[in-house]
Order: structure tokens, then C-alpha cells, then sequence
């Protein structure tokens, strides 16, 4: 099969690859919207899990990981619920990892293990351990193709930074015993700032907060209700959506009112409706400078700044003010 994608074009996927593409856990991420409530309060934050999923075993393919690495990269985010991260301030998870907790189980009840068996692999081999696959996974602030996925998909899908900036910065990128780095400083100084759009001026715009906040109360009020349960929630967004709509509870339609695309709010301090916070997550990678590796605050004070701004931006959380929802 072949396979386009925005940022790196098109590939020729075949064997275990194309069928793990092809399977019914892979294709349910199409339903899945990457930034959670996001769609649904502004139709052009529409990202969905699958078109990242993929990106992500491409970059690790375009980098030179292996075919484990790649099919790690694939499936790394085949346990996402329903609108993504919504679910963990439903469930209040302040780590924001719900996904990762349930992802055994989801993937051992599927036909993952059987399609990996058939192609030689053990499911537990490749996905017991992602942090193993340094390609895929690094703790921050290291970059990894995962961070690096998304902050590009995001940022190009919205508008927020070109192609062909998101472009130039991938071949601004090296590998150094199975890590990725950005190749010099001011490649990391780019992805730095574009990051920060991501985690700062997308993650905590006031109305993708309000999205969260909205959609957040409503599924833990059905939830409470019976009206939805969790199985429910290993479907897909839509799906979930179709059940909330034919919900004759007064309370439950009355909040699925608010979720709508021409809410107007606004961040006020002195005078909120709710305060929002979710998890500090920074960035401030490794580069190459006289013979060794430094992190690239050492040698940006842009860089510098911009991650003390960021930081004290997350723990402060935000506060926003409801102008009109309905």
C-alpha cells in the first residue's frame, strides 16, 4: 500500500506494517481527535490519532529505526479513548496517562498479538516496554518522535507555522545512537518557540480549555448517570457523541449545548469562571557543541527565557472567563 502523509510524504508500506494499518484497533484512531474536545469547538483543530499514529512510524522510518521500532511507533497510541486526554480530567488523572494504563488491555484483547504472531513477533517483545524505543520515546525536555510528531502535524494542520518550516527542521534533525537531536542550535531555538505554540498557545487557549472543561463535566455526568459506560468509551469520538445526542436526560442535553463552536470566552484572572491547569511539559534539547552534547538552554538565552516563561505559564494554569455558550 502506499501512504501519503503531509509532513513526509509518500512511503511504500507493505507486510506487517500495512496490515497492522489496515486492522480494526489502527483504523479506530481515525475517530479519535487528537486534541480531544478541541474539533468540536473549532472545526480546523481536527487532527485525529491515526494520521499521528502514522506519522510517527514514518519519522522513525525517515530516521533509519528499525521495523520493531516503526511498528512500536505505529501502536503506541492504540489505547486512547474517546476524545483522547479529555478522559483523564474526567477521571481527574493529573499525570495524564490514563491510555497508558489501560493499553495492555486493550491491545491484548485485540487482534494485534495475532496479526504480530503471524509475522514472527511476540506483542510483548515490541510493546511491553515503549520507552525501550528511543526513536519513539524520550523523557522530556529530549525530543523523540512522538513530541516531534505532534507539535508539527498540529502546528501545520492549524495554521500556526508552514510546511515547509516543519520541513526544513526535519532535515535539521540527527541520530546519535538511536536518539534523535536537532542538529545545531538554531534548530532547536525553531522547535523550541513552535513547541511552546503547541503546549502554551494551543494546549492553553481559553477556548480549547473551555472545550476541555465542557466536554470533561459532561462525560463525567453521563458517566454518573449510566448513560454512557466505559466500554462506551473504546469507541470513537463520534460514537460517543451519537449516544450523548439521543440522551433524553435534561441535564446531560443541557450541557451538550455549551459545547459549541461560536462560545466566546476569554482569560480573566480577577474575575473566572473555572481555573484549568494540566502537566508542565518543557522542552529544552540536547545539541552538539564542542564535542560533546549540551542542552540548548546553555547555549540559548531564547531558549532560556522561553522555557521559564513556558514553565511559570503551567503552574499558574489559567483562568477563564464564559462570555456566551448557548
Amino acid at each position: 500500500m502506499r501512504v501519503t502523509d503531509i509532513l513526509y510524504d509518500e512511503w511504500q508500506i507493505g507486510g506487517v506494517l500495512e496490515e497492522l494499518i489496515m486492522s480494526k484497533p489502527v483504523q479506530r484512531l481515525k475517530g479519535i481527535h487528537q486534541g480531544g474536545a478541541s474539533y468540536l469547538i473549532n472545526e480546523k483543530w481536527n487532527v485525529t490519532r491515526y494520521e499521528h499514529s502514522v506519522g510517527v512510524m514514518l519519522l522513525i522510518r525517515k530516521l533509519g529505526g528499525s521495523l520493531e521500532e516503526q511498528i512500536a511507533g505505529l501502536l503506541h497510541d492504540i489505547s486512547h479513548t474517546a476524545f483522547s486526554h479529555v478522559i483523564d480530567f474526567v477521571f481527574e488523572n493529573k499525570a495524564e496517562d490514563f491510555h497508558e494504563k489501560i493499553y495492555h488491555r486493550v491491545v491484548g484483547d485485540s487482534e494485534i498479538p495475532g496479526i504480530l504472531e503471524k509475522y514472527g513477533y511476540h506483542y510483548e517483545e515490541i510493546l511491553s516496554d515503549l520507552s525501550k524505543w528511543t526513536l519513539l520515546d524520550q523523557p522530556a525536555p529530549e525530543l523523540c518522535a512522538d513530541r516531534v510528531d505532534y507539535t508539527l502535524r498540529d502546528m501545520v494542520q492549524y495554521g500556526w507555522i508552514s510546511l515547509e518550516e516543519a520541513k526544513c527542521f526535519l532535515e535539521h534533525l540527527t541520530v546519535m545512537n538511536g536518539r534523535m537531536y536537532p542538529k545545531d542550535v538554531e534548530a532547536a531555538e525553531w522547535f523550541v518557540k513552535t513547541y511552546y505554540k503547541e503546549v502554551i498557545d494551543f494546549f492553553m487557549n481559553p477556548l480549547n480549555v473551555y472545550g476541555y472543561h465542557a466536554l470533561a463535566k459532561t462525560l463525567k455526568t453521563a458517566l454518573a448517570k449510566n448513560v454512557i459506560d466505559f466500554n462506551d468509551l473504546l469507541g470513537t469520538d463520534e460514537s460517543v457523541m451519537n449516544i450523548l445526542d439521543s440522551s433524553e436526560d435534561d441535564e446531560i442535553r443541557s450541557l451538550l449545548r455549551q459545547i459549541r463552536r461560536n462560545a466566546r470566552v476569554k482569560e480573566d484572572q480577577s474575575n473566572f469562571d473555572f481555573h484549568f491547569k494540566n502537566k508542565v511539559r518543557l522542552i529544552d534539547p540536547s545539541v552538539p557543541f564542542e564535542n560533546r552534547w549540551v542542552r540548548a538552554s546553555a547555549l540559548s538565552e531564547d531558549i532560556k527565557r522561553m522555557g521559564e516563561q513556558a514553565y511559570n505559564k503551567m503552574v499558574n494554569g489559567i483562568y477563564v472567563k464564559i462570555l456566551s455558550n448557548e
